[in-house]
């Protein structure tokens, strides 16, 4: 029944299908956020000057009293009632990945029998939602089941159906950290302050340093029915079986290809629908390999942008479903073709432009330029292992280093020019680099920066953190990845190295100006370049342009001091690691508590993910392969016995030559698959024993992990010699290509 469930399936899923098509009612830039409690809903429905203090809290992270709250979910709850909302929920990010939500009506009791809706200031900042089950590392005991979730008022509220959502920040009863978004907004705190600061020395008017971030999220698509069909799909989110299509992506011309109808017109619905909840959805296309594309948005701040990527996430499953498809955002859900990732680019702005953006005007502005640029480079140089953990997972882990994503080493691209400019500042001498003009006064010598430096040089789509033109492409993220865990680490790293770089330029300073006295140069900006000449030396070794796909720059990058791990469960030791903990608690972003709890999840999650592909694998193989491939032997058998039968004995060993090399070829792959899933067994079950979570997670990794491709290569081989009508799952060339 297996085979001939597939073959209706496939059929069903190859039929024209007709186009589930929204019509908006007005053009998408009248669209936007009209599900969204933005600046304007609160300029309507606010009173003047509870506006104009969630503005201040908004903007400048003002204290945030009672009494504004209470005026706050007034004016919400009337916009809400009036676009039919009966329900809300604190919306967050707890450590699965992943986003949860409560429901709670707006009903309560009106004191006289009978039942009103309101909404207080108390719901809206506040709830406790069971805890218990959400993974915390050890830091509560599962009968602790306290948590709270608070409102972050930077991330506006919206409406999903019939239900407001709050984003809120989730922690636990003693008050660590239990998601994504709390370190997140410490992280961003942190690197705006000590971004302003430095920017003081370029410009006293400064007043706010914000992190952006544009992400680009990649993803594949499958018809609903297929899915159904496959079962390691459905549990894991990946193919752990499949062999090669005859035609995949060697052709190339699926990339930047005409979108399919169908296809289209799903992208054109969750537009509509993204747009509608504030997310500026800015690209579509085709992605390299059959059945994959990308959506991103514009920039926004990096807080507003991971809630906007988790939501679309959501929303896109959704979606897709309505069209009769499944979004896969399994970074390698298919082998053979390109996997997916999530490219973050991430920039810095300020309330009067944005710092990595060059040419400057002026001198001045070309010497704040560089210094952001070597500052954000130290940054990755001390803590490039750390970022590498940031991005790593079970799932990851099989697109990085793939020659079709960045290598799994942490380095930085910077183009020709950026590289000379750079070169130009650690090698002149010090006094080379000013000269003093009588009539326009001090002129640094590194203003000659070319136009063209925004589009200055090639991509290098092998570097995992590529300088792209006013931002760095950090390009290792994964697709099913929240953003919040790499930009926690990205922007402590930076801001600890623009606070280090701020405390030796105070320390110089004044060692400076008696040497300088009467010359007519400043002090202050010779010591900004002592500094970063120091600095630009000291982090040379993450600069990289070359080919990071090839085998010499491993070795190259260990003889540099980089980090080139690749077990997933060791990669994550890197949090815990004296100077990560160190900048962490300095900066206020975790505590050694919090990251020790964050590294026993990320153990815990790696383990339960390949324990349950190793089971997934074994129920198919020994269930559905095994099976098939022995009913396809015996049917191979029954015609070399009607063979002998019919024909004489030298005529019939002649012809039934190749039934039986394929009936002794399926016995010896089928034994090998058999053998296969007993050593994943025993393999699991000893390393089931291991109480310690990261030794459990090395042995998963060390000994289990890489049993899947032995079995793997066995079922694959079957799969091209079995009777297609007996297969009992749907193939990569029926999987791949949408119809």
């Amino acid at each position: 029944m297996a085979n001939e469930l597939r073959l209706q399936v496939v059929a069903e899923a190859f039929k024209k299908k007709p186009l589930e098509v929204a019509t908006p009612a007005e053009r998408p830039s009248e669209n936007f956020g009209r599900k969204v409690f933005g600046r304007d809903k609160m300029y309507k429905y606010l009173p003047k000057d509870v506006y104009e203090k969630m503005v201040d809290v908004i903007d400048n992270g003002a204290q945030l009293d009672r009494s504004v709250a209470d005026a706050v979910a007034t004016g919400m709850i009337q916009w809400a009632k009036e676009h039919g909302a009966t329900h809300y929920t604190h919306w967050f990010q707890p450590l699965t990945e992943g986003t949860a939500e409560k429901h709670d009506s707006f009903l309560e009791h009106d004191g006289r029998g009978g039942m009103l809706e309101e909404f207080s200031g108390k719901l809206l900042v506040q709830q406790e939602p069971d805890a218990s089950s959400f993974p915390s590392g050890g830091i509560r005991s599962t009968f602790e089941a306290r948590g709270y979730s608070a409102w972050d008022p930077t991330s506006p509220v919206f409406i999903i159906d019939d239900t407001l959502v709050i984003p809120t920040i989730f922690i636990s009863y003693s008050g660590e950290a239990l998601d994504y978004k709390a370190p997140l907004l410490r992280a961003l705190k942190a690197v705006n302050q000590a971004a302003t600061e430095v920017c003081h020395y370029f410009d006293p008017a400064v007043k706010k340093v914000t992190s952006n971030l544009g992400w680009e999220q990649e993803y594949f698509l499958v018809d609903e029915g297929l899915y159904a069909a496959r079962p390691d799909l459905l549990l894991t989110g990946r193919t752990l079986m499949g062999h090669d299509s005859a035609k995949n992506q060697q052709m190339e011309d699926h990339y930047f290809g005409a979108i399919p109808e169908r296809v289209a017109a799903f992208m054109k619905d969750l537009e509509m629908q993204a747009l509608e909840l504030g997310i500026p959805c800015k690209t579509r296309h085709n992605e390299v390999a059959p059945n994959q594309f990308e959506v991103a948005p514009i920039f926004e701040d990096t807080n507003l942008a991971v809630d906007h990527n988790m939501l679309l996430m959501s929303v896109m499953k959704r979606v897709a479903r309505k069209h009769g498809f499944r979004a896969l955002l399994h970074e390698k859900p298919f082998a053979g073709i390109n996997g997916s990732g999530k490219h973050n680019n991430w920039s810095l702005s300020t309330d009067t432009g944005i710092l990595l953006h060059a040419p400057g005007k002026t001198p001045t502005e070309n010497l704040r330029f560089a210094t952001f640029i070597v500052e954000t480079l130290m940054g990755v140089w001390r803590h490039n292992g750390l970022l590498k953990a940031s991005i790593m997972s079970a799932t990851n882990a099989h697109r990085l280093g793939a020659n079709e994503a960045p290598p799994a080493i942490i380095s930085s691209f910077l183009g020709s020019q950026l590289s000379e400019l750079l070169d130009h500042i650690e090698r002149a001498d010090r006094d080379d680099l000013f000269r003093l003009d009588r009539r326009q006064g001090l002129k640094l010598d590194i203003s000659e920066i070319p136009e063209i430096f925004i589009d200055n040089t090639d991509r290098n789509r092998t570097s995992p953190f590529a300088f792209t033109g006013n931002r760095f492409e950090f390009r290792a993220v994964g697709s099913e990845a929240n953003c919040a865990s790499a930009m926690i680490a990205l922007n402590s790293a930076v801001a600890e190295a623009l606070t280090d770089f701020k405390r030796r330029v105070d320390a110089r300073i004044p060692q400076l100006e008696g040497e300088l006295a009467g010359t007519g140069h400043s002090a202050t900006y010779h010591a900004i370049i002592d500094v970063l000449r120091d600095d630009i030396r000291t982090c040379r070794p993450i600069r990289f342009d070359g080919n990071g796909y090839s085998d010499q720059w491993v070795a190259e990058a260990q003889r540099r001091g980089l980090d080139v791990e690749t077990s997933c469960p060791k990669i994550f030791d890197h949090y815990l690691r004296p100077e990560s903990v160190a900048m962490f608690e300095r900066l206020g972003v975790m505590t050694r508590k919090e990251l020790q709890a964050r590294n026993e999840v990320k153990w815990e999650t790696y383990t339960k993910k390949i324990q349950i592909e190793a089971r997934v694998l074994g129920d198919l193989s020994m269930n559905h392969i095994i099976p098939v491939a022995t009913r396809y032997q015996n049917q191979l058998l029954a015609g070399v016995a009607q063979m002998a039968a019919v024909f004489p004995a030298d005529k019939a060993e002649r012809l039934s030559e190749r039934n039986l090399r394929l009936v002794e070829e399926i016995a010896e792959r089928t034994a090998a698959i058999e053998s296969g899933v007993e050593q994943l067994v025993e393999a699991r079950r000893h390393a089931n024993k291991i109480d310690d979570a990261r030794q459990r997670a090395i042995a998963y990794h060390d000994t289990i992990e890489p049993l899947f491709g032995t079995i793997r290569y066995q079922i694959d081989k079957l799969e091209l010699i079995t009777d297609d009508s007996l297969w009992p799952l749907p193939k990569y060339r029926e999987l791949l290509f949408i119809r």
